[in-house]
């Protein structure tokens, strides 16, 4: 899954399918394993480089268990990741600690961006430089109230391995020209074998690439402020390895604009 193994490699992809080479990503897929980070380290689940100074985020959307929202519930680490470990075009200028943090509830229409029947979700850009060399770990407050740890939105604490990737579009999105080439390829290299699709959209925690699309055919996610089509900055994947379930064992897609990351996101599960 992190990636399938027998993916071809991005050259003997496009070598099959020449036409895929305007629709290619780069992308950096985070695989995880169990086990505990240090405050500087990418992971999921693990402690987060925080100014000591700053409160922790707290939710107030209604939820699931609680229809007023009150009170407020600390949200969870899910994800923190360096630059070093997923450098790209995704990063916004300064930054180098992405981190993502989420309600551990589910909340039914919550307001824009965020997705609906989903977590509430934080994003957050630092500049470890900003930060003291020997940060100690802050302490997270427990939730007032969350989903049973069980239900999926209480991530596993893991260690992750960044994987360099080229990742292409679902074949939907493409010409049908370079689509029934791509259907080829998937045939003969995963779908033959009962592994479904393992030429585009990789599957996985992820930084860029392509977003993968479950439930439905692929459709545009609008920028709110531009109207430019926004791409996949960061997908958090429901995996047996983090415990993470999202959505029908999906994905939680962020999207941004690539006009300016300052127009905001847009929040999916699929």
């Amino acid at each position: 899954m992190y990636p399938c193994t027998n993916r071809p490699s991005a050259e003997a992809i496009l070598a099959a399918v020449p036409g895929l080479a305007p629709y290619a990503r780069p992308a950096v897929v985070l695989r995880p394993a169990p086990g505990a980070s240090a405050v500087r380290d990418s992971s999921v689940g693990g402690p987060l480089l925080w100014p000591p100074d700053e409160p922790w985020p707290h939710c107030s959307v209604p939820d699931e268990q609680e229809p007023s929202g009150l009170p407020p519930v600390a949200m969870v680490p899910v994800v923190q990741v360096f630059r070093r470990d997923a450098p790209g075009d995704w990063w916004p200028e300064g930054a180098d600690v992405f981190q993502l943090l989420w309600c551990p509830n589910t909340h039914w229409d919550p307001p824009a961006p965020q997705a609906d029947v989903s977590p509430v979700v934080e994003v957050r850009w630092r500049r470890a430089a900003d930060l003291p060399p020997e940060p100690v770990p802050v302490a997270v407050p427990a939730p007032v109230r969350q989903e049973d740890e069980d239900y999926g939105f209480s991530p596993r604490p893991c260690t992750l391995t960044p994987v360099p990737l080229t990742d292409f579009p679902h074949p939907k999105e493409l010409p049908d020209v370079v689509r029934a080439g791509v259907e080829r390829l998937v045939a003969e290299t995963g779908a033959g074998e009962g592994r479904g699709d393992v030429v585009t959209r990789v599957a996985g925690c992820k930084f860029g690439g392509w977003p993968t699309w479950h439930l439905s055919d692929p459709w545009d996610v609008r920028c709110r402020e531009c109207d430019a089509a926004m791409e996949l900055l960061f997908t958090v994947a429901s995996d047996r390895t983090t415990r993470i379930t999202v959505g029908r064992w999906g994905d939680l897609r962020v999207f941004s604009c690539p006009r300016d990351i300052r127009h905001g996101y847009e929040f999916d599960v699929h």
